[in-house]
């Protein structure tokens, strides 16, 4: 049975089971690789989106609780997305370092 560890592997912008991180052994360039880069893109761009959503909602001064509880629950939901594509991106660039002779 080959055994493979998550260093050196890619942190995948989405949960398995369970709400456990999925990770992708490979070399980058395959079709999972393109998928995870296009839903990070998507996730990056939605939270570009909600903080533009946000600073409307807090710049009006009649906005309910209800609407602030929402954009807050929609804030978290996209910091978990975004730290998840921060986490994996900083891996790779380390592991990217390393291979060049250039630890950090």
């Amino acid at each position: 049975m080959t055994r493979h560890s998550t260093e050196g592997a890619r942190l995948l912008p989405w949960a398995g089971p369970e709400g456990k991180p999925c990770y992708l052994v490979g070399d980058g360039e395959g079709y999972v690789s393109r998928v995870a880069d296009d839903i990070e893109s998507v996730q990056l761009g939605m939270a570009a989106d909600l903080l533009g959503h946000v600073d409307d909602l807090l710049g009006d001064r009649s906005a309910t609780p209800e609407q602030l509880r929402y954009v807050v629950a929609r804030l978290a939901e996209s910091l978990r997305e975004v730290h998840r594509v921060a986490r994996s991106r900083g891996a790779r660039l380390a592991a990217a370092a390393v291979r060049a002779g250039h630890p950090e």
